[in-house]
């Protein structure tokens, strides 16, 4: 596809009206059509008419669709774009749960329609920056990678606990800064604020790799944080998305002459950087990958395919969550 693509939108709610604003920022991108039936409570529409379904979405005449409604639509709403030939990403995760999300790959992938997800933490440029200086070899072999997402609760959410929405970010990243899937995982929730889903959850899992993950995210935090820490023989990088920066800390080679210090640590302290990087809004990014895969680089988007593996380790933190056991991928 060539020149000035036709986008349409349906969600128009927290995240949806910041992908209107994206897009109609993105060079290539034109936002002809938008849609949620609840009405445009942001503001978002400017001149459109705010449509009623996806089905009116679709006989505006699209290029190609974003969809960003709540989680437990994203299969009806990507098969009926899939169904009219339209390309497609869909807000992460790919549907409520994996095998509504092979169902929406399938159907791209049996039209060979463009089909995304929108992880946009894969976008972040301090995430970027780590896993491209894991491709170069810079922290040596990598043992273990750990993540935190905690903070209040956001009032935006309604039909999900904290694992399909917050934690899948968690999974998608880390299987990807460590170029590895989930060979098995444990996880424990819990209830706390008297919602009928969880909103809060500790994992621990094992990628195909060897390498060692796990997760803490939570609703219940009155701080909000979100760092990612791959800690492997040369040191450990941290990499805190919500400021996008990105600190080394190396393994030292210093030997320290204080005989406690000495016997007490396994590693010595090193030389600590923190680098100076080119900071993007990441939804920036995520829409113009899409538009590049729309024209033919499909190189950046997260895949349909990749979206369903992460619901599959969704799937097994609940469901350990549930019986107390260790579940294998």
């Amino acid at each position: 596809m060539s020149g000035n693509l036709r986008v349409g939108l349906i969600g128009l709610g927290s995240m949806g009206r910041h992908h209107a604003r994206v897009i109609r920022a993105t060079e290539g991108f034109e936002l002809v059509a938008v849609a949620d039936p609840g009405g445009d409570r942001f503001g978002v529409a400017g001149d459109l008419p705010v449509l009623g379904d996806v089905h009116a979405l679709i006989e505006a005449g699209i290029d190609a669709a974003m969809v960003a409604v709540p989680t437990v639509y994203h299969e009806d709403v990507a098969l009926a774009l899939a169904e009219a030939g339209v390309p497609t990403m869909v807000e992460k995760p790919i549907a409520d749960s994996a095998a509504a999300g092979r169902r929406v790959a399938g159907a791209f992938a049996e039209r060979g329609l463009v089909g995304a997800v929108g992880y946009v933490e894969r976008c972040n440029p301090a995430l970027r920056a780590l896993r491209e200086r894991l491709d170069a070899g810079e922290l040596g072999q990598v043992y273990q990678v750990l993540t935190r997402r905690q903070g209040p609760f956001p009032a935006r959410i309604s039909d999900v606990g904290v694992v399909k929405d917050l934690a899948t970010h968690d999974i998608d990243l880390t299987a990807w800064v460590a170029g590895s899937p989930y060979r098995s995982i444990s996880a424990q929730v819990t209830h706390r604020s008297g919602r009928d889903n969880e909103d809060m959850v500790v994992a621990t899992g094992l990628l195909a790799n060897g390498v060692i993950v796990n997760h803490t995210v939570n609703w219940l935090t009155p701080f909000k944080e979100r760092v990612t820490i791959v800690t492997g023989e040369k040191g450990a990088f941290v990499a805190d998305t919500l400021t996008g920066d990105l600190t080394f800390h190396a393994n030292g080679t210093v030997a320290s002459t204080w005989d406690q210090i000495a016997n007490f640590r396994g590693v010595s302290e090193g030389d600590v950087v923190r680098y100076a990087i080119p900071k993007r809004e990441p939804l920036a990014l995520e829409q113009e990958n899409f538009r590049d895969a729309l024209r033919g680089d499909a190189s950046r988007i997260v895949t349909m395919a990749e979206g369903v593996a992460t619901l599959e380790v969704i799937d097994a933190i609940l469901a350990s969550a549930a019986d107390g056991q260790t579940v294998t991928l």
